[in-house]
């Protein structure tokens, strides 16, 4: 009986803490959901249309820390979804570390945007971990409705990369930053252990704490043609 006193009380203690996490990825979505709103709102300084309609995969991380790069820590933490033939997948969640003094250009509160623009691109979201221009191919994505990429982006690049800092958003090199995989907020998202290729393949369905970011997604990333 005492045994079992013990438990319950320890099943109670954890679920407020269970809650906190959720909110926090619940904030994170959010906050991803508001970076794509902000840069989309201003025509002359957005992905261009081109791009919006070949996305195969689009993953935001909001405010990165600056600081937190000298020490070679964990800076970046962010959320993926990709293109399905029945709309835009449910999320799951990256980590971002490493990469040169040239990423940081806009000191604390940068955003990221990057782009897969191929299937390859979606099979590197799929690797366990993987560095942007060693393992994966990217450039520095072009801005403004209009604008037109280099013309071997289609050919050479896996990812296309922005970066947006006080207001500015523009093209970033991201060469030597690696991705890695967050399960554990992935799995806490969705309640139970699934792999990124199932959510991002489409075989989950988008818990509703994800599905704001989603539609914000599917409403800017354009049917592929």
């Amino acid at each position: 009986m005492k045994r079992l006193a013990v438990l319950l009380c320890t099943l109670v203690l954890a679920v407020p803490g269970f809650a906190q996490d959720k909110t926090k990825l619940a904030t994170r979505l959010d906050a991803a959901r508001d970076v794509l709103n902000q840069i989309m709102a201003t025509p002359d300084k957005q992905i261009p249309e081109s791009i919006l309609r070949q996305a195969t995969c689009v993953a935001v991380v909001p405010g990165m820390l600056k600081g937190a790069f000298i020490f070679g820590a964990e800076y970046g933490q962010g959320v993926v979804t990709c293109r399905t033939p029945r709309g835009w997948s449910g999320p799951v969640f990256i980590r971002m570390e490493g990469g040169s003094w040239g990423f940081q250009i806009g000191g604390q509160g940068t955003d990221l945007v990057l782009v897969a623009v191929n299937d390859k691109g979606l099979q590197d979201l799929l690797h366990s971990k993987f560095k942007i221009g060693a393992d994966a191919s990217a450039a520095a994505g072009p801005v403004g409705r209009d604008a037109q990429a280099s013309t071997n982006w289609k050919l050479q690049s896996e990812l296309l990369t922005w970066s947006r800092s006080k207001g500015l958003f523009a093209g970033v090199d991201l060469s030597g930053v690696a991705v890695s995989q967050n399960h554990a907020d992935t799995e806490l998202m969705y309640g139970s252990p699934v792999t990124f290729e199932q959510v991002l393949h489409g075989d989950v369905p988008v818990p509703p704490d994800a599905r704001p970011f989603v539609r914000i997604v599917a409403k800017y990333f354009h049917i592929s043609q």
